[in-house]
């Protein structure tokens, strides 16, 4: 319940003629379902998903696409998030959507994160920081990991390892926990072979909490009008 208040309230910062984008998780899920509802009722948009999967599901409620060839900047982005610090800064790519997501994340004018309470904490690192790398040399890319503290994790799925959709693996990387975001996101960017982290530093205009009496927003920028 907490992730469909959530995912619903997004909604309403949806206005005529915008092009958005979409995030990828169970509260977004949420909020696809009722753009749906609000396209059939003949709102005028149109989106970019940042997975497959979300692409599958805004096909069939009937949201209108496009991609990044037709437009270079969104109106707004919805996206969900593994954990949310003090500081707003996420830990994203548990569904394994990282790099599309920070595409559709960062060129956009405005982004609000849809969770729920269990995913707000004091300090980021418990959930898995997931790490996006090529698979070639992935082991080396593994053994740089490691060296910055971490224990990493090539993730897999149904015993097979997991596929990107942009064809890279993913390594779920273990910190006891992470004190400062943004320099191990640089960190992490500068090893041979890594794509992407699931680190998404200073990007949240609007973060809507879902609880079980209500939802919570929260601006960070008090720039969404």
């Amino acid at each position: 319940m907490e992730k469909k208040l959530a995912g619903e309230k997004a909604t309403e910062y949806i206005k005529d003629g915008m092009t958005i984008g979409l995030g990828t998780g169970s509260t977004v899920y949420w909020t696809i379902q009722k753009l749906g509802e609000l396209v059939s009722q003949g709102l005028q948009i149109k989106a970019i998903p940042s997975s497959v999967d979300t692409e599958r599901l805004a096909k069939k409620a009937g949201i209108p696409l496009t991609t990044f060839a037709e437009v270079d900047m969104l109106d707004l982005s919805i996206d969900g998030a593994d954990e949310v610090d003090a500081m707003y800064n996420l830990i994203k790519g548990g569904g394994g959507a990282l790099v599309r997501e920070k595409f559709i994340d960062t060129f956009t004018r405005k982004f609000i994160i849809v969770v729920d309470e269990s995913k707000l904490v004091s300090r980021l690192g418990s959930f898995p920081l997931p790490v996006e790398v090529i698979p070639f040399g992935w082991e080396v890319t593994c053994q740089s990991l490691a060296e910055l503290g971490c224990t990493p994790v090539l993730r897999k799925r149904n015993d097979e390892r997991f596929i990107s959709d942009n064809g890279n693996y993913i390594v779920d990387c273990h910190f006891t926990g992470i004190d400062d975001p943004a320099s191990l996101h640089s960190r992490l960017k500068q090893l041979l072979g890594v794509v992407e982290t699931g680190l998404f530093i200073d990007l949240t205009t609007l973060m809507i909490v879902g609880k079980r009496d209500g939802v919570e927003v929260v601006s960070p920028k008090k720039n969404l009008t």
